[in-house]
């Protein structure tokens, strides 16, 4: 009985790998037809979920069988297009063959609850992301190459064109964070970011016409005491499995290093959300965990803008506080677009907003950059005030020189994180 629930949840496994759209398109990606949720976003690219999975092979390695040689016309000899393609099936079946073995071996490793805790991460896409799946640090081979087992994981359930893993990012709460050598790795797909990489270009610039939204925003109303702000504008929170770590009695005991505003466009929504923990998730919707809830956040006459904007913050993003920085991780289905002082270029003029792709993390704020520019820069170029220890987190909009949206209040849902100098 033991071994038929394990086998039971391999296989379960390998029907909810990702499998890239073969026409390699926009990257657009299909899991089993069990997992298919409306409104579901690609998170990568790459045609197959094989012959994507290592792009090179190493001459002791199986080889695919080669090609036919092109006769005297300049087609391969007896290759019509319906050979053609069936040798192209048959060597994507022999690759999907010896994935799937390799995949199996690795996953019949692990304890039942290991299986388990990494079955319920990939269903749920990561919001319920389980505890950490170790294995042992051993490289498993594909094809003649090898590859951490977090690697093979992470290209089979989340990133089909992953290639390398310093790529990749643990989070903070993972047991593989800031361990760079040990005898044990996690492979939980969902405990690891994928590190922001080169920004595609932006879309067409359009000029808006002036309005009352393209006025500098004031930063006044965003630094109330938490007495003020308690009183006015209230969330109505209702119980539920959702514990406030920013109240609790031991949080309150502790310093705290940052303050968390929701915006919609120009109106601040609730109140400052205080954050005690290395660690907070800033979400809509989240099957499992704690934070704060924007869902929770009360307010009449919203835009049908607004509405369909916080429909998409989903999983929202994991703020967290670490040795070199903060970091903001993008948990959500649809991109989330950052503005930091620490992210623009010194004594440039133009506003630099970083887009973040859904499971990328990006550093939003480097302590130690922060203490040159604060020191070397000169920052009465800025229109506005200007905060040098605030970090602005739009959902799904972005806004500045390259977007419709000059100014952050012109979207509709974002966030300003306040930093505490206490580090």
């Amino acid at each position: 009985m033991f071994r038929s629930k394990r086998s039971g949840l391999v296989r379960r496994l390998w029907r909810s790998r990702v499998i890239p759209d073969r026409d390699g398109g926009d990257g657009s990606q299909r899991r089993g037809a069990r997992l298919r949720t409306p409104g579901s976003a690609p998170e990568s690219d790459g045609r197959t979920v094989t012959c994507c999975l290592f792009s090179e092979r190493e001459p002791g390695g199986p080889q695919p069988p080669p090609a036919a040689a092109p006769g005297p016309d300049g087609a391969a000899d007896g290759g019509s297009p319906e050979r053609r393609g069936r040798e192209a099936r048959a060597r994507l079946l022999l690759l999907e063959q010896e994935l799937k073995a390799v995949t199996y071996s690795l996953l019949k490793r692990l304890k039942e609850r290991s299986l388990d805790s990494l079955l319920e991460a990939v269903e749920s896409r990561g919001g319920m992301p389980g505890g950490c799946v170790l294995v042992a640090r051993t490289e498993v081979r594909l094809g003649g190459l090898a590859a951490p087992p977090h690697l093979l994981l992470g290209k089979l359930f989340r990133w089909p064109d992953l290639q390398h893993p310093a790529e990749l990012k643990p989070l903070c709460e993972c047991q593989s964070f800031g361990v760079a050598d040990g005898p044990t790795v996690c492979c939980n797909p969902y405990h690891f970011s994928r590190l922001c990489g080169p920004e595609s270009p932006p879309p067409p610039y359009s000029r808006l016409s002036p309005n009352d939204e393209q006025k500098p925003l004031d930063l006044s109303d965003s630094t109330l005491s938490y007495t003020e702000t308690e009183a006015t504008n209230s969330p109505n929170v209702t119980p539920g499995d959702f514990s406030d770590a920013s109240t609790s009695p031991d949080a309150v005991k502790r310093s705290h290093w940052c303050n968390v505003a929701y915006w919609e466009h120009r109106t601040r929504v609730g109140r400052l959300y205080t954050v005690y923990e290395q660690s907070v998730s800033i979400f809509y919707d989240l099957p499992q965990g704690n934070g704060f809830c924007l869902g929770q956040l009360n307010l009449d006459n919203r835009s049908e803008t607004v509405r369909r904007t916080r429909s998409k913050i989903g999983y929202g993003i994991l703020l967290s506080k670490e040795p070199d920085g903060v970091w903001a991780y993008n948990r959500s289905e649809h991109p989330i677009f950052v503005n930091s002082p620490t992210l623009d270029i010194p004594n440039c003029r133009t506003l630099i907003v970083r887009k973040v792709m859904p499971g990328y993390s990006i550093k939003v704020f480097d302590y130690e950059k922060s203490c040159l520019l604060q020191h070397t820069a000169e920052l009465d170029y800025a229109d506005g005030p200007y905060d040098p220890n605030s970090v602005r987190i739009s959902f799904a909009k972005g806004w500045g020189p390259c977007y419709s949206r000059q100014f952050i209040t012109s979207c509709p849902c974002w966030l300003e994180i306040l930093l505490s100098n206490n580090r």
